[in-house]
């Protein structure tokens, strides 16, 4: 990851700029692309979930949320990393931080639905597809999920 770029936690709310900035981020990478309005990057349960942002200066260059499901189990959703930054550690670095949380939380399962292209990206990662491709959002994604270790 570049050295530049730090994590942080964000507070779902207005007044946290990091939240704002990986609001902004989700709509521009997984949602405009796709036609879809502002606000469609709000996630059913938002207030509830864990923000984790990468930040560059002031500047969100990656993000990803969680939500803990109460039952040692949680899922990973609208994890994005600006196209500038992609290639360079800032995905994987957002997704070790979330699963170092995740585990001293007591989950032990991570789930997801990952786009299609991104399937490689969380396999890298321990990430293993389970069932069939299906559409989400008019585009291919499948199910994946990851056992975290205890250590």
């Amino acid at each position: 990851m570049s050295p530049r770029v730090c994590l942080c936690w964000a507070e779902p709310a207005a007044s946290d700029p990091a939240y704002v900035g990986t609001r902004d981020l989700r709509y521009r990478v997984l949602r405009r692309p796709l036609g879809m309005l502002p606000g469609t990057e709000l996630n059913a349960s938002e207030t509830a979930c864990w923000h984790l942002a990468a930040l560059s200066g002031e500047t969100v260059v990656g993000c990803v949320i969680f939500r803990d499901d109460g039952d040692g189990a949680g899922q990973l959703m609208q994890m994005a990393v600006d196209p500038d930054q992609q290639g360079h550690g800032v995905g994987r670095a957002l997704i070790e931080a979330l699963e170092e949380r995740a585990k001293l939380d007591g989950i032990e399962r991570i789930y997801l639905h990952a786009r299609e292209v991104a399937v490689g990206f969380y396999a890298s990662l321990g990430y293993a597809v389970e069932g069939e491709p299906y559409l989400e959002v008019g585009i291919p994604h499948r199910h994946m999920a990851k056992q975290l270790g205890t250590g």
